[in-house]
């Protein structure tokens, strides 16, 4: 592991596989049909992802949301996953998290994954920040969250860092989507690597990993350009894990465009760590855990109180 302090695939799959911003630990979660979170929870009584956790189904803008809360003390801890994944992403985490640090720990299921409804159109950052905020207000969790984003969920934290600072106490942003790399050069190249699987997931939209695709590709440009005009908030301390590979493994210029706009991210604000996830793949809750929760804990020690 290597810490620096603010003080073989195809280049085209690879370009593809964070275009469509759905490269997680596994692959693509199996989100539900057009029913309600309801009528599946009614037809496969699916357990909460952490047995000590109780489910709370959030009503938000006309949909509903899982929360899943392990509860704590006054400290809370919200883990958000990467796209395509649901909560379930950190069930083996949640007890170790809790039982080191004594924090309420929070999972939750997007739209359109997990327990959660489906929502028709594109993917909205502005929905995904809204859903939030409302679940956790509707929790009574107002202050002292520690963010942790894997993936596509670092674009939901810049936006809900800069919205809510002083709902923040910290972050931990795990090889999470960045502003500085989505710049005008890169932005054209992911979209041209993406259209020919989008094309593809079109003729067949009512399935579920297709359905995903089409959201996030729907308005991804303009979406990422304003993504890129972001600024982390100075007041809320971040630290970034960087997985080694990256999830641009294939493409050694992308990648380095990757590490570099994870570094660039750091250096633009006080407090701010850069962790580098060695050996890890893209999917860091899965291959490096026991960093992820050192990360997390150290969040929270230097935190006040």
């Amino acid at each position: 592991m290597s810490r620096t302090p603010h003080r073989r695939r195809s280049t085209y799959r690879a370009l593809s596989a964070l275009a469509l911003l759905t490269l997680t630990a596994g692959t693509l979660s199996a989100c539900g049909d057009n029913d309600s979170a309801p009528e599946r929870a009614a037809s496969s009584s699916p357990p909460s992802p952490e047995s000590s956790a109780s489910l709370h189904m959030i009503t938000n803008d006309g949909h509903r949301l899982a929360f899943h809360v392990t509860q704590g003390n006054d400290r809370t801890i919200v883990l958000d996953s990467g796209g395509g994944e649901d909560s379930s992403q950190w069930k083996d985490l949640v007890p170790r998290l809790q039982a080191n640090t004594g924090a309420t720990v929070i999972t939750y299921d997007r739209a359109g994954v997990g327990a959660s409804d489906v929502v028709p159109g594109p993917w909205k950052v502005e929905s995904a920040v809204s859903d939030l905020k409302s679940g956790l207000e509707q929790l009574g969790v107002t202050k002292n969250v520690t963010l942790v984003s894997h993936s596509q969920a670092g674009e939901i934290a810049n936006y809900f860092a800069k919205d809510n600072p002083a709902m923040l106490s910290g972050a931990v942003l795990i090889d999470a989507n960045l502003p500085p790399f989505f710049t005008d050069e890169q932005i054209p190249r992911l979209v041209a690597a993406t259209k020919p699987q989008v094309d593809a997931a079109m003729k067949d939209p009512d399935n579920p990993a297709n359905r995903q695709l089409i959201s996030t590709a729907d308005g991804f440009a303009p979406a990422h350009q304003a993504f890129h005009q972001v600024r982390w908030p100075d007041s809320v301390p971040a630290t970034v894990i960087v997985s080694e590979k990256t999830p641009l493994d294939g493409s050694p210029e992308d990648a380095q465009r990757w590490r570099d706009a994870a570094a660039s991210f750091v250096e633009a604000g006080p407090d701010r760590t850069l962790v580098t996830a060695e050996g890890s793949s893209h999917a860091v809750p899965k291959d490096r855990p026991d960093l992820v929760l050192k990360e997390i804990e150290a969040m929270l020690a230097n935190e006040p109180s």
